[in-house]
């Protein structure tokens, strides 16, 4: 899949060729086949029960031939392409199965194709940090949604890490001014492909949906503080994506001239970085960052330009503060990073400590906030204090102040906390990306750890039926909840998604307040 036309069949022949497809993908015959036309040409897709599906649509032009630099709109084509298998991912680290350059592709679920039905549109955007992933994951699936909700699903692959986003604007300018937001930009372009042609596939574009869970919210919120993305959407939920501040000039800069010191190129020859192999830009990763403990990082970059100010410091962006958001998290969210480690659940009052401080991006003592949880909380374990209070010193902070900086703007706000937890490893609770599933009612997934007890599938249809509401109306609200406020303060009114959804007020008011007391910047920046 280099090339669409490599993807593409004819009209008569594509028939023919997809008739051995039955049984597989959910195509039943061959006149079930349904083919869609897009501004670039027709595609060809196929039924999932009774869901169009179309895969691999190519939104962008090869971005090897423009690595670093935004990317293009994809040229035409004349025969019908195949729309039947996802596209290639992003180059990264990961084990992500079929890596190219070549990799601006997205994905639709519709009940209709071209017939006038103006559904709501939901567009998600993988995470995997802004390093790995792609949009071709089974969690994403978005056969439930259409089911559940008669809307419009569309998931997205972009460049990621070096690819994607990188400090070579502050060293070379010129053509590569812009490469600190490539990723971002290869999002836009799809916004873009999204208002351009989704009538064609039963949606409306002015009735957009961004969500994205961890590294997708991320994205999600620094598009929000860039002026090219206003517009292209219409409400944003983010899931764990608790990005405040974008990555500095001088950090890029720093990071980029110690990843060309890993490659045995000096600065002035940064511009070889264009045309190296791909893969020895993705083995040059795995190198140490040089500012932070783990490998280097690569985030979106505040340039005063594409991305002209953080995300979330030091307000909300005023431009998008009219869109309404939902900003969410999960009780448990650093067990999915320290889970893994035996030892987390055998800890002791004297060692407890010491295995926390490391986990923190507030700058706290770590026995002062040990001996701070003994008191308030005393019926806690020596671990049941590390996974508390890593989850709050971790990934809790930054959804806190979006939410608050938001409500100072009086945009419409709504925050959720996911309190349920995994029926299948309850030791991981409801841990970081545990709402992916159950927000896509997707609970049968690889993956999704969920289960398809009768609480999973409960909170399953609470949480999804709660989103599509949203997309549809701008409002949260839905039969399948209590009636959920806005987040404003004092109150800071949160649903509380389990088995029995609530909304309490000020969840875990001391914790939040203890975290408050040192400035929080997310990793990487």
């Amino acid at each position: 899949m280099v090339d669409q036309t490599r993807r593409t069949v004819c009209a008569l022949g594509g028939g023919l060729a997809l008739t051995g497809l039955v049984g597989a993908g959910g195509v039943h015959a061959q006149g079930s086949a349904p083919v869609a036309t897009t501004r670039h040409g027709q595609v060809r897709g196929y039924l999932d029960r009774d869901i169009k599906v179309f895969k691999g649509v190519r939104y962008g032009a090869d971005t090897s031939r423009r690595r670093f630099q935004p990317a293009t709109a994809p040229a035409s084509w004349s025969d019908i392409a195949d729309a039947t298998s996802y596209g290639h991912a992003s180059p990264q680290k990961s084990n992500e199965a079929d890596q190219d350059e070549d990799c601006l592709f997205l994905n639709v679920w519709t009940p209709g194709i071209a017939d006038g039905g103006a559904r709501p549109v939901m567009v998600y955007v993988h995470g995997g940090a802004h390093a790995n992933g792609s949009g071709s994951s089974p969690l994403y699936d978005g056969v439930a949604l259409c089911r559940r909700g008669d809307v419009v699903v569309v998931t997205v692959n972009h460049r990621l890490n070096v690819f994607g986003y990188n400090g070579l604007g502050q060293l070379l300018g010129g053509a590569y001014a812009a490469s600190g937001s490539i990723g971002n930009l290869d999002l836009i372009l799809a916004l873009e492909w999204v208002r351009d042609n989704i009538a064609g596939f039963g949606g409306d574009p002015a009735k957009v949906t961004v969500f994205g869970q961890s590294g997708g919210g991320g994205k999600l919120v620094t598009l929000m503080a860039m002026p090219r993305a206003a517009g292209l959407y219409h409400r944003v939920i983010t899931m764990s994506g608790q990005h405040v501040t974008a990555m500095g000039p001088q950090h890029a800069e720093l990071r980029m001239r110690r990843f060309l010191d890993h490659l045995q190129l000096t600065p002035d020859r940064a511009g070889e970085l264009a045309t190296l192999p791909a893969a020895r830009l993705v083995e040059a990763l795995q190198m140490d960052d040089p500012i932070e403990k783990g490998g280097i990082v690569f985030w979106s970059v505040m340039d005063h330009d594409t991305l002209p100010r953080h995300p979330f410091v030091p307000d909300a962006p005023r431009e998008s503060g009219h869109i309404p958001m939902i900003i969410g998290n999960t009780h448990d969210e650093a067990r999915a990073f320290t889970a893994g480690d035996e030892r987390n659940f055998t800890l002791t009052w004297d060692t407890v400590a010491a295995k926390l401080a490391p986990e923190f991006v507030v700058d706290l003592n770590a026995q002062y906030v040990v001996d701070w949880y003994r008191r308030r909380f005393p019926q806690m374990s020596p671990s049941d204090v590390f996974f508390a209070a890593a989850t709050c010193g971790r990934s809790r902070p930054g959804h806190l102040i979006q939410a608050e900086e938001r409500a100072k703007l009086n945009g419409p706000t709504w925050m959720y906390q996911l309190d349920f937890g995994s029926p299948v490893e309850p030791r991981l609770g409801a841990f970081h990306s545990f709402d992916i599933a159950l927000a896509f009612d997707n609970c049968d997934k690889p993956g999704s750890k969920t289960g398809m007890g009768a609480e999973a599938m409960k909170v399953a249809a609470i949480m999804s039926e709660t989103f599509i509401a949203f997309a549809r109306t701008g409002d949260p609200n839905n039969a399948a909840i209590p009636a959920w406020g806005r987040y404003a303060l004092p109150e800071r009114a949160t649903m509380i998604f389990d088995v029995d959804a609530r909304v309490e007020h000020d969840p875990r008011a001391d914790e939040r307040r203890l975290f408050q007391t040192a400035p929080f910047l997310k990793q990487g920046t």
